[in-house]
């Protein structure tokens, strides 16, 4: 894998680019051999096809590495894909990975519901690699768009069929801010957000959260607010890409996201051109403090 200029990505970039891309062909055969007729196993077979790839690749490219992955929990035990003959391979345990100093946190198939609609190109493969504190390296594929973005040693990067570019959080318009939301679940509170800011705010559904952090980095909108729960699996990859391509990122209330933790929930993101972010945050605050206990 080289990137634009011929250099080669390599080491752990380059890895999670491969693991992230090849996880997403799986997803894309599984759409073709199963259809749309039943979304509940094209969901389930997806999930788990992805994951036991990714376990797998993991374990044998990685041996001393831990793993965070959303469908090796054990509340996923039961979940079985059509092929499957038993419960998905679970997760490093809780204590093996809070000493470890290095953390996989993958999503192997982020935006279930829209991977199960016909012609949705909204979902993702989110790889990330947690590192003695931080996030190292990390990529997202969106396989129906044919695209990768991942970190490198010099930023980040968007990889399509024919080559890789330097990828940079672009900066928006005068006077004008697209905020990605959820389009099933969004936070009510960025309604009111976009009713206060002083700015022309546009509300932009899109599906899974990786998707929606790569429009800002791709310039299809600014900014990306999310308050309604996550996981860390759902934002460690595209959050150590956003990094690399000098976005800002943050809790809403203006904390550092922090990874690897005990409790691996992450409920809230705000993602942006840091030109923006102090405009967000305080706009954030003032809709939060104004609403009912």
């Amino acid at each position: 894998m080289t990137e634009s200029g011929g250099a080669p990505l390599a080491g752990d970039h380059a890895l999670a680019a491969e693991l992230a891309q090849t996880a997403g062909r799986i997803l894309l055969d599984v759409r073709t051999e199963i259809g749309f007729a039943d979304a509940r196993v094209l969901k389930d077979t997806g999930d788990l096809r992805a994951h036991e790839y990714l376990m797998a690749a993991l374990a044998e490219r990685c041996p001393g590495d831990a793993i965070l992955s959303e469908e090796g929990r054990s509340s996923a035990a039961g979940k079985r894909a059509g092929d499957a003959p038993g419960a998905p391979t679970a997760n490093t345990a809780d204590d093996v990975r809070l000493r470890a100093d290095r953390v996989w946190i993958v999503d192997p198939l982020d935006g279930t519901r829209e991977f199960s609609e016909e012609g949705r190109r909204d979902w993702a493969v989110h790889v990330a690699l947690w590192e003695k504190g931080s996030l190292a390296a990390g990529a997202v594929a969106l396989p129906a768009q044919g695209r990768t973005l991942v970190t490198g040693p010099d930023g980040a990067l968007v990889i399509d069929v024919t080559a890789a570019r330097p990828l940079r959080v672009q900066e928006p318009a005068p006077g004008r801010l697209r905020i990605a939301v959820s389009r099933t679940r969004p936070p009510a509170f960025v309604q009111r957000l976009a009713e206060i800011l002083p700015l022309d705010v546009e509300l932009v559904p899109i599906g899974s959260a990786g998707a929606k952090i790569s429009a800002v980095l791709l310039g299809d909108v600014d900014a990306y607010v999310h308050a309604g729960g996550q996981y860390e699996w759902d934002s460690a990859a595209p959050v150590a890409v956003a990094l690399a391509a000098g976005a800002h990122v943050s809790r809403i209330d203006g904390a550092e996201a922090v990874y690897n933790q005990k409790d691996p929930r992450l409920p809230d993101i705000l993602v942006s051109h840091p030109v923006s972010a102090s405009t967000l945050l305080t706009g954030i605050r003032d809709v939060r403090d104004a609403l009912p206990e």
